[in-house]
């Protein structure tokens, strides 16, 4: 129930950014499902749980018979042979020490679940997000070749009319060529990335994967809480490590209690023969009660010694890991923003590089046009445009890596 809410949580912080978000979701559905990272995890959480049976044991019972070969003799008769049995009993609460630790080690197997969940929810909307980019990219190429065809045919009209040279046409020509070489590299990378994609759902490589059409930057949404951070899972996993320290101690000031032990002896005693009397061959049974002391204790002093290094390591490695988890937030905020104000400037780069592509329209209508004018806005056009997809990319990936840290 813990994960279905937190993974709920972070469905609505992902696909809030934009309108058309089912495929992307349904998407994830399917990688949380059936990624084997995600099932080698709670493989290992449930093995951990199951180790709680493991130790909710008493040590093994005991058992002996020997057989005398000189048979002893006494008062009344021979000992001919001997069967024992002995059971150990751990201290009070021993079992229940041994339990409380394997499961604070499951707890902490069970924060792998939750942080791998989170980084392959953002694997694979990150995934999304740069065939996206790719498939933009295309699409803008392919736009501008038609463009470029459409000057080509005014290129070649001026030629006939004697206002352009047939070089002017050879250009745009060479200038579609390599639009269309960017557009078959771009198809490569596509099924490059449709791969991984698939490879993170666990299905096969060819899986025809289906982007939205288009991604806009949304408006600027409220302020981060950073303090947030301080519950995320990579860090909640420390404190649950440090849990199973305390508990493997409390384990081990049991282990260092004395051991009872509870035992039965037998012996067959054989009667004495030409002899009467009440005990003649009476079999002994004798009751036993043991008692096991650790005398020697310096390895759990040692233990004491090591869980308290233990629990200082993990309070030095969880503020590491908050260090970094913060510089990153911090990144990706600041990162955000600049693909935020790297839109906007290619936005109005873009709109007046259009204002320029009307201007040599017009010249054209009045007789005068530049072919290497022309090539010059419409490079531009493209650099704008491919920018413009980048930055939009870059917003969405970002937001990915906030969402994970700070959700």
């Amino acid at each position: 129930m813990k994960t279905k809410n937190i993974l709920s949580v972070l469905f609505i912080l992902v696909f809030s950014c934009f309108s058309n978000a089912q495929e992307l979701q349904s998407l994830i559905n399917e990688a949380l499902a059936n990624n084997p990272k995600i099932q080698k995890f709670e493989l290992q959480h449930a093995i951990a749980s199951e180790k709680v049976n493991e130790v909710n044991t008493l040590p093994n019972t005991q058992f002996g018979i020997g057989y005398f070969a000189s048979e002893p003799e006494t008062r009344t008769g021979a000992q001919r042979f001997k069967i024992s049995a002995k059971q150990m009993l751990p201290w009070f609460g021993s079992i229940t020490a041994r339990e409380n630790y394997v499961n604070s080690l499951a707890d902490a197997k069970y924060e792998d679940i939750v942080i791998a969940k989170r980084q392959l929810i953002t694997d694979v909307s990150q995934s999304y997000y740069k065939l996206y980019t790719i498939q933009a990219k295309q699409d803008v190429l392919t736009k501008n070749i038609e463009l470029l065809k459409t000057y080509e045919t005014l290129a070649l009209t001026s030629v006939e009319v004697g206002k352009a040279s047939a070089v002017d046409v050879l250009r745009l020509q060479m200038r579609q060529n390599e639009l269309e070489q960017l557009k078959q590299v771009l198809a490569q990378k596509y099924l490059a990335e449709q791969t991984a994609l698939n490879k993170l759902l666990n299905r096969e490589s060819t899986t025809v994967v289906e982007v939205v059409k288009e991604l806009d930057i949304p408006l600027e949404k409220n302020e981060i809480d950073v303090k947030k951070l301080e519950l995320h899972p990579e860090l909640s996993k420390y404190d649950k490590l440090y849990q199973s320290v305390e508990q493997s101690e409390l384990l081990n000031q049991k282990e260092s209690s004395p051991m009872i032990g509870f035992g039965l002896d037998y012996i067959a005693v054989s009667e004495r023969p030409n002899m009467n009397f009440s005990d003649n061959g009476k079999d002994i049974v004798m009751p036993m009660v043991s008692l096991s002391i650790p005398i020697f204790n310096k390895k759990y002093k040692s233990k004491t010694k090591q869980h308290q290094l233990m629990q200082e390591e993990l309070l030095s490695q969880k503020q590491e890991r908050l260090n970094k988890l913060e510089t990153l937030l911090s990144k990706a905020i600041n990162n955000r923003i600049a693909s935020r104000i790297s839109y906007n400037t290619q936005t109005k780069n873009l709109k007046q590089a259009k204002d320029a592509e009307e201007i040599l329209i017009k010249n054209y209508e009045t007789g005068t046009i530049d072919f290497n004018d022309v090539l010059d806005i419409q490079e531009l056009q493209l650099k704008f445009q491919m920018n413009q997809i980048e930055s939009i990319k870059d917003y969405f990936v970002q937001t990915t890596i906030i969402n994970y840290l700070s959700n």
